[in-house]
C-alpha cells in the first residue's frame, strides 16, 4: 500500500495508515469520524457538507487533515458496505475551515473562512482506497466557539465516498452544488445520519501520550445528545486534558472481525502510544460469533498492533453489557471471564467497563436501566458516559502509577 504525500510523491506505507508520518499532529477532537457506510448514487452528484466540531483546544491553531478513502466497519450484515472496502473515485472541489461561532446554525463567522489545500491546490482527485494529507491551515478560534469544516465533493454514479451513517452526534448541514465558500446557511439543510468528514482532524500540539480508542457505537457515542459530547470517550478526553492526545475511532455496527481484516481501521489503531479496545457486542449479536471466535479475533488484533509498534500499550476492555440472553449471554460471560482472568497475550492492562455499566450479579449481563438510551435501547446514555469516564480516569491514574502489567478496572 502507498500513500500520497502533499508533493504527490508516492512513499512506502510502513505504518499502514501513514498518520505517524506527521507525529507533531494529534487528534483535535474526541468526535469519531470513522466510516461505516458508502455513498451509492444512481446519478453523478456535487454536494457540499458543513460540520460543526468542538475541538480539544481553541486559540491560534495549526490544523491538518488526513483521509482514508475506505470503509472502516461493516454496516448491518454487509449488503451495502463492508469493512476495508475501498471508496470509489471522487474529488474534493474545495474545502474550508472557519469559525463556526457558538451556535451551529449552518453559518460561519463572516470573514473567518480559511481554504484547505492539498499540495498547494484547492481541489484534489481522490483515488479508490487512497490515503493522503492536506496542507497545514491556520485558524484563530475563540474560546467557546466550534470549528466549521466545509467541503464540496463531486462523484460519479455508483459507490463513491465512505461516511458514517449513524445518528448525528454533532450538527451538520448539506446542500446540493458547489457552496463550500458560502458563509450563509442559504440552501443548506440539517444533515440526518450523514457525517462526512476527513478521517483524522489534527492539530499541531505537544502531548504526553497519544491514545486511540477503538470500538463500536458504544465508543462512538451513538444515542447520546447532539453537540453535548456526553459519551464516555469525549468525557475521558476532557478529563485527561489537552496534554494527552485522544483519537476516537469508534464506529457504529463495528465488530472485532472487521478490525481483524487488518485494513484501514486497524491501521488507524496502530498509531496509538496506547490503544483501548472495546469490542465484542456486535460480534456476539449480529455477527453471531462464538466466544472462541471473538477471543481469537481480539488476540489477532492485539498481536498485529504489537508487531507494528512493540512499544504501544494495549488496554483491553471487557465487553459491555447489552442485555443478551441465551447463547449470547453465555458467550458474553465466557469472553469477559477470559479477559479478566487470562487476557490474550500482549494485553498490558484490562479495564472492566462491564462492572461500571452492569446491574449487580446474578444479572450482570444486563445494563443498568438508568444508563439505557431508552427503555428498549441498551446503548449507554450520557449519564452512563459520565460513570464510565469517572471510573476510567480514576483507574487510569492509579493503574499507571502502580506499573502493573494487567489490572482490573473495577470501580
Amino acid at each position: 500500500m502507498n500513500i500520497q504525500e502533499n508533493s504527490g510523491k508516492e512513499i512506502s506505507d510502513t505504518e499502514n495508515s501513514g498518520v505517524l508520518s506527521q507525529p507533531e499532529f494529534t487528534s483535535a477532537t474526541a468526535l469519531s469520524t470513522a466510516a461505516n457506510y458508502i455513498m451509492n448514487s444512481p446519478e453523478p452528484f456535487t454536494r457540499t457538507y458543513r460540520t460543526y466540531i468542538r475541538l480539544r483546544e481553541n486559540g491560534r491553531l495549526t490544523l491538518k487533515f488526513w483521509h482514508s478513502n475506505a470503509v472502516d466497519s461493516t454496516w448491518d450484515l454487509g449488503a451495502e458496505s463492508r469493512a476495508s472496502e475501498p471508496g470509489g473515485a471522487w474529488s474534493i472541489e474545495a474545502a474550508y475551515i472557519a469559525d463556526g461561532g457558538t451556535v451551529p446554525d449552518g453559518t460561519v463567522v463572516p470573514g473567518s473562512q480559511v481554504p484547505v489545500t492539498f499540495g498547494g491546490e484547492a481541489s484534489r482527485q481522490v483515488e479508490p482506497g487512497e490515503q493522503f494529507w492536506s496542507d497545514e491551515a491556520l485558524l484563530e478560534l475563540p474560546e467557546g466557539h466550534v470549528l466549521a469544516f466545509t467541503w464540496t465533493l463531486k462523484a460519479a454514479a455508483g459507490k463513491s465516498i465512505p461516511f458514517n451513517v449513524e445518528g448525528m452526534l454533532v450538527s451538520g448541514y448539506d446542500a446540493p452544488g458547489h457552496l463550500a465558500a458560502q458563509e450563509s446557511a442559504a440552501a443548506f439543510n440539517a444533515s440526518d445520519k450523514l457525517l462526512v468528514l476527513p478521517s483524522f482532524l489534527g492539530y499541531r500540539a505537544e502531548v504526553t501520550k497519544k491514545l486511540v480508542f477503538l470500538g463500536d457505537s458504544i465508543t462512538q457515542g451513538v444515542r447520546t445528545a447532539k453537540d453535548e459530547y456526553s459519551y464516555w470517550a469525549a468525557r475521558i478526553a476532557e478529563g485527561l486534558g489537552a496534554g494527552y492526545g485522544l483519537w476516537n475511532i469508534g464506529s457504529g455496527w463495528g465488530r472485532a472481525y472487521d478490525v481483524a481484516t487488518d485494513g484501514a481501521w486497524l491501521g488507524k489503531a496502530k498509531q496509538g502510544d496506547e490503544v483501548l479496545i472495546v469490542l465484542g457486542v456486535n460480534d456476539l449479536d449480529i455477527g453471531q460469533r462464538s466466544a472462541e471466535e471473538l477471543l481469537t479475533d481480539l488476540t489477532h488484533i492485539i498481536s498485529v498492533i504489537k508487531e507494528a509498534r512493540p512499544e504501544s500499550a494495549v488496554i483491553l476492555s471487557t465487553v459491555p453489557p447489552f442485555n443478551f440472553e441465551g447463547a449470547r449471554e453465555t458467550a458474553w460471560r465466557t469472553v469477559n471471564a477470559v479477559i479478566l482472568n487470562s487476557p490474550p497475550a500482549g494485553v498490558d492492562r484490562v479495564f472492566d467497563i462491564a462492572a461500571v455499566l452492569s446491574v449487580p450479579a446474578p444479572a450482570e449481563h444486563r445494563i443498568r436501566p438508568e444508563y439505557m438510551s431508552d427503555e428498549f435501547d441498551p446503548h449507554p446514555n450520557g449519564t452512563a458516559g459520565k460513570a464510565v469516564a469517572d471510573a476510567f480516569l480514576a483507574w487510569y491514574g492509579e493503574s499507571g502509577k502502580s506499573g502493573k502489567s494487567a489490572s482490573s478496572g473495577r470501580p
